[in-house]
């Protein structure tokens, strides 16, 4: 029987998952899937590694269906249609790992009280991120699950890097800049290492652009800077999230407009972005599709944006030698990835149209001055082997 590890990633209408057996060189892609629609109409797809779907289910009416309700569904299906495959471990992103938790832990109570505290900072990602874990716990008490952090690799940077222009007293008390995206940015530089020894030792900035987007400078491999900070709403535009804001624009919405605390907040978080901006949608293919001016306005609002941001960076690095494409966005469109790379043009940087709409490994020229790459992040990948190298008993490691 293989030994397997499953990697959850829960957010608050889907939950991701991926299971990796244990081969000789690390976790070893198995399956992999997604439940999403959760509070409407739940739908349940999973794939093996070649691709097959194993299983593609919908509740109709399953508006009421909890997280937990749902995973015990998975669950059951994972123990009946996966025969051969002995879990031995549940490895889980959690958004928000505050000053506290700068690498992978085994769940137990007092890491999941101390994880609740720290909702508030993360209130889109971390209850969820928690629901499933204690909805593991129910399904499989005896069941190791190891609480993965996206903060964590940002860790290592400067006190300058982490700190806001607020009294020292506020920053002793955590109010600094976290920096999110860690386990896609750690999965990038491991893979970079691998396939670019020289550009891995480097000056890179790396793009997660998806529906959730930041941009991370890195140098060997380490972060240097990001442009998301106490919370995950803070750097670039997003789906449905601002991103930086001028924090007078806060005040004048709740002493002028009258808004309230709650309201600020769903405006922030869920009304902003490329849905806010548009008027039409968060999804960017919707966008490219869309004939409404509007839509055109957000898709190169969030180029101009994600562009000066990354000039903020190369800054931060002191030059920049390569920059890597990643995520939903930055893996599968061209038009993002050369409105931003000409906006970068100043560095050096020039994009081979061919390969850019190829989708290729490599999309500079060859007389370009810095390297640009798409490197597909694998999130679940990166939970698999923090959750092996958590568990001494499988003799596996980092």
């Amino acid at each position: 029987m293989s030994r397997a590890i499953v990697s959850l990633n829960a957010g608050s209408s889907s939950i991701k998952f991926a299971l990796f057996t244990l081969g000789p060189d690390g976790p070893e892609h198995a399956a992999a899937g997604k439940l999403e629609g959760i509070g409407t109409a739940p739908h349940l797809v999973a794939r093996d590694a070649d691709g097959a779907v194993l299983i593609d289910r919908n509740w109709e009416s399953g508006a009421g269906l909890t997280h937990e309700a749902l995973l015990r569904e998975l669950f059951d299906w994972a123990t009946q249609h996966l025969p051969g495959h002995e879990i031995i471990a549940i490895g889980h992103r959690v958004v928000h790992g505050g000053l506290a938790f700068a690498r992978p832990l085994l769940v137990d109570d007092a890491l999941l009280a101390a994880l609740d505290a720290l909702s508030p900072l993360a209130p889109l990602h971390q209850p969820h991120n928690l629901e499933a874990i204690r909805a593991i716990r129910a399904l499989a008490p005896a069941l190791p699950q190891v609480a993965c952090f996206d903060t964590a690799f940002h860790h290592g940077r400067t006190e300058t890097a982490t700190r806001f222009a607020l009294p020292r007293a506020l920053h002793d008390k955590g109010i600094r800049r976290y920096g999110f995206h860690g386990l896609s940015y750690e999965y990038i530089a491991r893979t970079l290492r691998e396939i670019d020894p020289e550009l891995a030792r480097g000056r890179v900035i790396v793009a997660h652009l998806g529906n959730g987007a930041s941009l991370c400078a890195m140098h060997d491999g380490k972060s240097v800077d990001t442009t998301m900070g106490f919370t995950a709403l803070d750097g670039l535009m997003m789906g449905t999230r601002c991103g930086d804001i001028d924090p007078g624009v806060i005040l004048h919405l709740q002493t002028q407009l009258g808004m309230s605390v709650t309201e600020v907040e769903t405006l922030l978080y869920q009304q902003s972005g490329l849905l806010g901006v548009s008027g039409v949608s968060s999804d960017m293919r919707a966008l490219h599709q869309s004939p409404d001016p509007h839509a055109g306005e957000a898709i190169d609002l969030f180029t101009w944006r994600a562009a000066r941001e990354a000039g903020a960076l190369v800054s931060s690095l002191g030059g920049v030698d390569g920059i890597v494409f990643a995520a939903g966005i930055g893996e599968n469109d061209p038009v993002i990835r050369a409105s931003i790379c000409e906006r970068l043009a100043w560095t050096g940087l020039t994009v081979d149209r061919d390969f850019n709409a190829r989708n290729a490994p490599v999309i500079s020229q060859a007389d370009s001055r810095i390297i640009a790459r798409i490197i597909p992040t694998d999130e679940e990948r990166m939970i698999a082997f923090h959750t092996l190298g958590v568990l001494p008993a499988t003799g596996g490691g980092q």
